[in-house]
């Protein structure tokens, strides 16, 4: 069960837009190691991270579903996370994205 302070936190982040998961997620645990590099900079080391995340698919869902451009996210780079858009749109939803 939640303290009452974690609930507080909890509904501070429901108000801010926050998703719940973000607070379990394993890169909040590692300040040190970048999630948002330089294009040619290595990913491998958030990609380590995020391996062993417990809400990596969420983190991931939260990404392709916001359509965010930056960053490792759920494991997946800007580029993976396009090619994984990409492979998942039919053409009718191109044509209609277009």
């Amino acid at each position: 069960m939640a303290t009452e302070a974690e609930f507080d936190a909890f509904l501070t982040d429901l108000a801010r837009g926050i998703p719940a998961w973000h607070r379990d997620a394993l890169c909040a645990e590692y300040p040190h190691v970048e999630f948002f590099v330089d294009r040619g900079e290595a990913t491998e080391p958030a990609k380590a991270i995020c391996a062993r995340c417990l809400v990596r698919d969420d983190c991931l869902a939260y990404a392709l579903t916001e359509r965010i451009a930056h960053g490792v996210w759920g494991g997946l780079s800007e580029r993976e996370r396009r090619r994984l858009r990409e492979a998942a749109e039919t053409p009718d939803t191109r044509e209609r994205a277009a």
